[in-house]
């Protein structure tokens, strides 16, 4: 029976509530709503019987100020912060998890950062005893799916709108921050990003070059790295990115406390001009060559280079304390989703033995996600579940004793773990493609 055990030092256990809200045109799509926990106090509760020493917890914008502070309802985030705060769990509160704020700004508003760092100081106030925040989550999965491929409002498919969110969404990040230490000075910055890497077929390895140096720029801003020698500089400045803004990043940056790496089986993607092979569905392309964006597990399997080396990349990149900040399997198998989960504890362990600063492991989406097989662009999407399922009542999952085994003890003796996961390449599947990504190159 495989375990898996601390070594080093304690590696924590935090969790996470699927909170995005989605603009979708005039529409929002609201996953606290969905999986209901916008409405069930007592799951904070079953937040503290998982043992989690933090919890990722939304105090959105959008629903707390949808038309301005002066009529902001603070209710329903004083009594949960309350809650957790009476368990003992740390909050790392979120602000803007892959929204566009209230209907009165957008990724493309040049007042974005300032009035979110209006709310900003207004969430510090309010809260003066907050010490992790992460003001916006993933700027560039988020600048990717409003400004590039349109999913999300404000539903722009071009190079300049992509740049522009992204540069809006990292000087908000370093805007809300600054408001927030005027009124807490020891606050901290978890920004989280997916922990993305881009494997390809030979023919479009330039393909691949372009976007392994894009999935650093959260990061790479935030940290001042984007000057002349960057190697998207020459892009960045193509698609609008002004010398001003840059340098301003650089003179003044804001590097995170904590990197949040999010690692999903989709994180690593297979660039493949064999469209044969592929429904047609799923064909797509960068306007000079056709192509198919897929999960690498199940194109390359064998390809695939697994979190543990992703995070030492980064580590060595940025030598700033890392967490994987969203550990979660979408799948209907519970004994998939303990196999997953253990595989990144595993990872972060590997990790902390090769020399890494890795200081947790988040179990996300404790109550499970509605329709992110569509991207979360509408409601009526496939459910999965978490650590507890929600539909029919609220009932705990496998998963939920494997967190608390690990979150107590460090390991977890759960048979499911002997087995291989489904993305491991003696259990390849075909090449049926989760969540198909299409991408503009330079």
């Amino acid at each position: 029976m495989t375990t898996y055990g601390v070594s080093g030092g304690a590696l924590e256990v935090w969790g996470g509530v699927e909170c995005t809200v989605s603009r979708v045109r005039d529409g929002y799509v609201d996953q606290l709503e969905l999986t209901g926990h916008a409405h069930r106090d007592s799951d904070i509760d079953l937040i503290a019987s998982l043992g989690v020493r933090a919890v990722r917890y939304p105090v959105l914008w959008e629903r707390v100020a949808p038309h301005g502070l002066e009529t902001a309802s603070w209710s329903w985030s004083d009594a949960r912060l309350d809650r957790l705060r009476a368990h003992g769990i740390t909050p790392i509160l979120g602000l803007v998890h892959h929204g566009s704020g209230p209907r009165d700004t957008s990724l493309l508003d040049p007042m974005f950062p300032t009035k979110l760092a209006v709310y900003a100081r207004a969430v510090a106030e309010r809260y003066p005893w907050l010490e992790w925040v992460t003001p916006v989550n993933e700027p560039l999965t988020t600048a990717r799916f409003s400004g590039l491929y349109g999913h999300w409002y404000p539903h722009a498919c071009s190079d300049r709108a992509f740049v522009r969110a992204l540069l809006h969404e990292c000087f908000a990040v370093r805007a809300a921050m600054h408001a927030i230490r005027e009124v807490t000075p020891h606050a901290k910055l978890v920004q989280t990003e997916d922990l993305a890497h881009i494997h390809a077929a030979p023919a479009l390895a330039y393909q691949a070059e372009f976007e392994n140096h894009r999935r650093w720029l959260t990061w790479d801003l935030l940290t001042g790295r984007v000057d002349r020698t960057h190697p998207l500089h020459a892009y960045l400045t193509r698609a609008g990115a002004t010398e001003r803004e840059l340098a301003s990043l650089r003179n003044d940056p804001c590097p995170p406390d904590i990197i949040g790496v999010d690692y999903y089986v989709t994180s690593e993607r297979y660039l493949d001009d064999a469209l044969d092979a592929y429904p047609s569905h799923c064909h797509g392309g960068n306007g000079w060559d056709r192509y198919v964006d897929a999960e690498v597990a199940r194109a390359r399997p064998e390809q695939r280079r697994g979190a543990a080396a992703l995070i030492a990349e980064t580590w060595e990149r940025y030598h700033i304390p890392i967490a994987i900040t969203e550990a979660f399997l979408s799948c209907d198998d519970c004994a998939e989703r303990v196999r997953w989960f253990a595989e990144l504890w595993s990872a972060a362990l590997a990790a902390r033995d090769a020399g890494c600063d890795v200081r947790a492991v988040t179990a996300w989406a404790l109550f499970g996600v509605h329709g992110w097989d569509a991207l979360s662009t509408h409601a009526h999407g496939q459910y999965d579940a978490g650590a507890f399922d929600v539909r029919d009542g609220v009932h705990e999952t496998q998963l939920a004793a494997a967190i608390r085994a690990f979150a107590r003890h460090g390991w977890c003796d759960d048979p499911a773990i002997d087995v291989p996961g489904w993305w491991h390449p003696e259990r390849a599947c075909d090449h049926a493609l989760a969540t198909p990504e299409f991408s503009n190159p330079q």
